[in-house]
């Protein structure tokens, strides 16, 4: 039970960022491999409000995600919007780009030791559950997900702007014609599905160091995610992220050896029967 616990929180942050991840290529076709980078950006963004401004955990867990949003919109505008027409190949190769100018950046000035943030105040301490002792902080990062990871599906699936952009990503010039700035759409998507990474780069700040490679080592599971729920599937994301961080915790339980593998193991068999996902939809 212990290891089920620690693996939905585990599936917390996949289920994050492969939803910002899913977003992005799901409305804009464009495979953010940046992604990773801006979710380490999200941590440190916070790790200097709190040491450079004093600014502390609750708002920077509403500055750090605009500021980092903010930068992914700088970066659509100068950039991605140049690659829409290209095959996927070009937007994989921009943002792998940015990915090691980010993190050389933030390396070379804040080397690779971990920094620490410390845990709210509000969240310390931890709930005797009779099979462990749960942390409130991995409780509110399992809340939290939640809440933000339905809130996005629900805002894309049932609201007339989830409707506009879905419309704007099959058919651009007819939902210009009835005068919604298409453009001005796609820019507020990625910057939204960036900001979403520099939300879980602050939920993970207090939990994992903040270094430069924290999103190197994580942003290829989470592609593994992705992939198994269906390439741009908004539910996908979601309901994949956290089983699979169910399925690792569990396995770790059962074959210790295999916990590092174990995703890849469960995407190479979702393509050989599946290739378009469990979620995704079967390409024509």
């Amino acid at each position: 039970m212990g290891q089920l616990l620690l693996g939905l929180i585990n599936g917390a942050f996949y289920a994050i960022l492969s939803l910002g991840l899913a977003v992005i290529f799901g409305l804009l076709n464009i495979i953010n491999f940046a992604h990773g980078a801006l979710y380490m950006a999200g941590a440190f963004v916070a790790w200097m409000l709190l040491n450079y401004v004093g600014i502390g955990y609750w708002p920077a867990l509403i500055l750090s995600p605009l500021i980092v949003g903010a930068f992914g919109i700088l970066l659509e505008r100068t950039m991605m919007s140049r690659l829409y027409k290209l095959d996927h190949l070009y937007g994989l190769l921009l943002t792998f780009g940015l990915a090691l100018i980010i993190q050389g950046l933030f390396r070379n000035y804040y080397g690779i030791s971990g920094l620490p943030y410390q845990i709210p105040s509000q969240l310390s301490g931890g709930q005797n559950l009779g099979f462990m002792f749960l942390p409130n902080y991995r409780g509110w990062v399992v809340v939290a997900s939640v809440v933000v990871c339905f809130g996005t599906w629900f805002m894309i699936e049932k609201t007339r702007l989830g409707a506009y952009l879905r419309a704007a990503t099959e058919n651009p010039a007819l939902v210009g014609a009835f005068g919604v700035n298409v453009p001005l759409l796609i820019t507020l998507t990625y910057g939204f599905g960036v900001g979403l990474a520099g939300f879980a780069g602050v939920l993970a700040a207090p939990i994992y160091s903040v270094n430069p490679n924290m999103g190197a080592d994580l942003i290829i599971v989470v592609f593994a995610v992705v992939v198994i729920g269906g390439m741009g599937s908004i539910l996908g994301a979601i309901v994949t992220g956290y089983m699979l961080g169910i399925v690792e915790g569990l396995t770790r339980v059962f074959y210790p050896e295999g916990s590092a593998v174990v995703i890849f193991v469960i995407m190479a068999i979702v393509l050989l029967i599946k290739p378009e996902g469990l979620f995704g939809k079967e390409a024509r």
